[in-house]
């Protein structure tokens, strides 16, 4: 069996060699993006990298699940491993096909929702441990596929942005399920090797960026994490809390609430997307400006609007993503005033910071500062 950390290296080392190759490919094909508008950059950019991306990722797990024993649990969960991956690929082709034939908004959506009908029907959703909610797993899970789908592919608006922030966040998947108690393996080797791929294509990616992923890259990212972060375990199930909790002289309502709280550390690693996308559609919905038109009203793009260059901008919420990603390691180690806590003072902060940024937005409206400053627009919201 591979460990973890070969299969990073490899996956590293397959999407460094994979991306050239799909540089050369979008070239030929003339799948690249044209400058123009609002975009910052003045010569054609290869699209295709999502391509490497998912090659890289697709043939590590390949040679991983062929070493691996039946008795292992990636083996046990063959049935889900398919659905996980074919919905992904799904995203993949979906997006190719929108970077090749600018895709309806509608078709873009309906393969989503069908993404996320493939992670339904194969069990992988949401599970509360109150019977009550169980009728809430299937649509909140929906939602969250969409919307974390959704949320990667608008953060693709600066070189570097996106990519390094799903490898941060698969770095924390990783290292959840590794430090869960059974580890589980399934979601450690999906997180070790999208990390990787991530990386690996990181390098081509990175201010300036010598090829694009795309939509065919940022739905598959997108996807994929929304759905280890549905797949990863961070609680026992009922009957083992209820043990716990009588054991340590707990009640059972406050093993429910430990569990809730658990429960966010997904939300956690994949915050900054999270945020990002919140701030954008509040943000428009205040200024009476269509949510699924493109702009330039992004976190990255208010941060060089305020004075970073696009490189400081990408590494500074580089690392708000590993603080987040920091809290949701303690909010599964966490007791409950420690859990509400965190979470209490975390919405707090992004309300805080949610009000500031929409002052400095103002603040840069009124000063006209020019559109090609704060960098490509993104896409817009399928």
């Amino acid at each position: 069996m591979m460990t973890y950390g070969l299969t990073f290296f490899l996956s590293l080392m397959a999407a460094l060699a994979a991306t050239p190759l799909a540089r050369r490919a979008a070239i030929s094909l003339d799948i690249v993006d044209h400058p123009g508008g609002r975009k910052a950059h003045h010569a054609p950019i290869p699209y295709l990298g999502g391509v490497a991306i998912y090659l890289a990722f697709i043939a590590i797990l390949a040679a991983g699940w062929a070493t691996q024993s039946h008795s292992s649990g990636i083996a046990k969960a063959t049935g889900q491993l398919i659905a996980l991956v074919g919905g992904a690929s799904l995203m993949a082709l979906l997006g190719l096909l929108d970077d090749w034939y600018d895709l309806p908004a509608l078709v873009k959506l309906g393969g989503q929702l069908l993404g996320a009908a493939i992670l339904v029907h194969a069990g992988i959703t949401i599970h509360f441990n109150h019977p009550q909610f169980s009728i809430l797993e299937t649509p909140i899970t929906v939602v969250w596929v969409v919307g974390i789908t959704n949320a990667l592919n608008l953060m693709d608006n600066m070189d570097g942005l996106a990519v390094g922030t799903a490898g941060i966040a698969a770095c924390f998947f990783l290292l959840h399920a590794v430090l869960a108690l059974p580890a589980q393996s399934l979601v450690a080797t999906l997180s070790a090797a999208l990390a990787g791929a991530c990386f690996g294509f990181l390098y081509y990616n990175w201010s300036p960026a010598r090829i694009f992923m795309g939509d065919a890259g940022s739905l598959f990212l997108g996807y994929l994490l929304a759905a280890v972060a549905l797949k990863l375990s961070l609680t026992p199930t009922t009957p083992q809390l209820a043990r716990l909790a009588e054991a340590a002289g707990y009640s059972s309502t406050v093993s429910q609430s430990l569990h809730a709280i658990a429960l966010l550390a997904p939300v956690y690693v994949l915050g900054l997307p999270i945020f990002d996308t919140s701030l954008v559609v509040i943000s428009r919905l205040r200024r009476g400006v269509p949510v699924s038109q493109g702009g330039s009203d992004h976190v990255s793009h208010r941060l060089v609007g305020a004075g970073l260059s696009h490189r400081e901008a990408v590494l500074s919420l580089y690392l708000a993503s590993c603080a987040l990603g920091g809290l949701s390691l303690l909010l599964t180690r966490a007791n409950l005033k420690e859990g509400l806590a965190v979470s209490v003072v975390t919405i707090l902060i992004a309300v805080a910071l949610m009000t500031r940024f929409e002052q400095l937005y103002a603040v840069q409206s009124r000063a006209r500062i020019p559109s090609a400053v704060l960098a490509d627009p993104g896409p817009s919201l399928p």
